[in-house]
């Protein structure tokens, strides 16, 4: 199973951290193609290989058309996470956002109400075992 997981880059990663938490727990149901969001280096990376912003859109738009689900983390609002967001639903792939209530920011309302999109509030990481092998679960089997 490939799975995109987004998260906060340019709009602060201050999560990277918990994002790395987050895709080692992912790595547990298939392949992650998107582990570079859980570094603190990703910005650097992607300068130092030449990446433009365009280059960078279109590999996102390939992984997100390759992955069989998207799980992201939403806490830290983020431009780029809700267009990803809205491009995999367009896509019909299955998407689970993962939020922490004790948050500096509300979740959006296009997410929470968006009928495409399962939401888990959660405090730790390790709350999130039995939600995401569920949703992984249904997700390969649809």
């Amino acid at each position: 199973m490939d799975i995109y997981f987004a998260g906060s880059i340019r709009g602060g990663q201050s999560d990277v951290e918990l994002y790395a938490e987050l895709i080692e727990l992912l790595n547990e149901y298939g392949t992650v193609l998107t582990e570079h969001v859980g570094t603190e280096t990703v910005q650097e990376e992607e300068t130092q290989a030449g990446m433009t912003d365009h280059d960078i859109h279109e590999q996102d738009l390939a992984w997100l058309r390759q992955a069989d689900a998207v799980v992201a983390e939403v806490s830290t609002p983020s431009l780029g996470v809700g267009y990803e967001l809205g491009r995999a639903v367009e896509l019909g792939t299955p998407i689970h956002c993962l939020y922490r209530p004790e948050a500096e920011h509300d979740l959006s309302a296009m997410i929470r109400g968006c009928d495409d999109i399962e939401v888990t509030e959660y405090d730790q990481p390790t709350e999130l075992s039995e939600t995401l092998a569920e949703f992984l679960e249904a997700a390969e089997s649809a």
